[in-house]
């Protein structure tokens, strides 16, 4: 087995205090980007992915985006987990073969929704067997199962433990729960859990700190740097178009350059033309 799926693995098994965060990332700069500041792993984000392209999110649009992105960023130097959505399909054989070609490319690790786009739940049933699948075709592939109860509005976490258990017994290797922020819940889902549990940070939520206090093993930030950035993007606009100065830190033209040179992120090397022309 190649060596970087248990190295994925372990990741949610480290120090207590020290859960798994996993920035999201939608493009190969963005990705370097995260991988220069130190992150040894990266996940994607459906949104970011799905935006950039001027697709939809969450219902299956983004199935050759998110393989072509998963190509240009496998072989990169951090481990990667590509958000796949529901799988891109109802049929188990054709997200076990989704997983196929993640892994062939670099993937280390796969998030799986019960969420559809018009707001309801995939079937627990047929989503622990889209599970089954993809463990049966790639056993090592780490297989996070994300449930959207709590988006849904499944305050009480009956529904929720419902279903985690049937993935968990399908074979995720962790669970996922965006949209829980309260602490007692997700100390009470951590209790009842024997595999690491992983919830999207918000920031009106816990801190990573107290996630970490909580036994939560993995943080992902989703689409947040996504929107973030294009937040940035928008502020900056409109500052300049109103006359005002623009304060805060971008990358300098060669620093981007130097991200999506080949050689890795961050390698010096020569550039072409001047930026000012660019």
């Amino acid at each position: 087995m190649d060596p970087t799926f248990a190295a994925f693995a372990a990741l949610h098994h480290a120090d207590a205090g020290a859960p798994l965060l996993l920035p999201n990332a939608w493009d190969h700069a963005s990705a370097a980007a995260l991988a220069a500041q130190g992150f040894a792993a990266i996940g994607t984000t459906s949104l970011g992915v799905a935006a950039a392209a001027g697709l939809p999110d969450g219902s299956a649009a983004t199935r050759d985006a998110s393989l072509a992105l998963a190509l240009a960023l496998g072989n990169g130097p951090f481990l990667l987990s590509v958000d796949a959505e529901d799988g891109f399909s109802d049929d188990p054989a054709e997200v076990a073969e989704v997983a196929r070609e993640l892994a062939a490319v670099g993937a280390v690790g796969i998030n799986l929704e019960d969420g559809r786009a018009d707001g309801t739940l995939v079937p627990a049933g047929l989503h622990a067997a889209k599970i089954a699948a993809v463990k049966a075709a790639v056993p090592a592939l780490f297989v996070n199962a994300r449930t959207d109860t709590h988006w849904l509005g499944d305050g009480e976490g009956h529904e929720t433990i419902r279903r985690l258990d049937a993935y968990r017994q399908a074979g995720a290797d962790g669970v996922f729960v965006p949209g829980l922020s309260d602490a007692d819940r997700i100390a009470g889902l951590v209790k009842a859990l024997d595999v690491p549990l992983n919830v999207l940070y918000s920031p009106t939520g816990p801190t990573v700190p107290a996630l970490a206090e909580l036994g939560v093993r993995r943080v992902s930030l989703g689409s947040l740097l996504y929107r973030r950035a294009l937040g940035a993007a928008l502020e900056t606009a409109a500052l300049i178009r109103a006359g005002l100065p623009v304060e805060g830190a971008a990358p300098a033209y060669g620093e981007v350059q130097a991200l999506v040179r080949p050689g890795g992120p961050g390698r010096p090397g020569p550039t072409t033309g001047h930026p000012c022309n660019r």
